[in-house]
């Protein structure tokens, strides 16, 4: 057993100790439904495993808690956290987009040419870009906190 540098209360087994953990910045909400403005202030930080997401050391992840029941279908759920990286998404990617100064969690689809956010439930329709799209990051990851709390 082993202790962690710079944690109070932090031990480590053997079988753990080739993991590579680093502490992610939790950057507010984000809607999964309608946008939002959502500033960039770090609200707390959540550690995680960077091989289990399969980042690199150079990776520089960021979470955001989620707000809302639109990407239910994707099996996230008001919150939750998403863990994001920042790069170019891939069709089908779950990302963090900025439309026209505000911010929302969707699905990025390609249609035509045209990058819309498709929602993960019937009820939202899918969305172009009315002027400016610009996609924040990329899902990597999902940390869902116990219903219990800290009991």
């Amino acid at each position: 057993i082993r202790r962690l540098a710079g944690k109070a209360r932090a031990v480590v087994f053997p079988e753990d100790m080739d993991r590579d953990t680093v502490d992610v910045p939790v950057f507010g909400l984000i809607p999964a439904g309608f946008t939002a403005d959502n500033p960039e202030i770090a609200d707390g930080k959540l550690t995680v495993d960077l091989r289990s997401m399969g980042l690199s050391h150079s990776a520089r992840p960021f979470a955001l808690r989620v707000r809302g029941d639109s990407m239910i279908g994707a099996h996230i759920i008001q919150g939750d956290y998403v863990i994001l990286e920042q790069r170019e998404p891939k069709a089908r990617d779950v990302v963090a987009a900025l439309l026209d100064g505000e911010s929302t969690l969707k699905r990025y689809i390609v249609e035509k040419g045209n990058p819309i956010r498709r929602a993960k439930i019937p009820k939202m329709p899918p969305r172009i870009p009315a002027r400016n799209l610009l996609i924040q990051g990329v899902m990597v990851g999902l940390f869902r906190p116990s219903p219990f709390g800290d009991k």
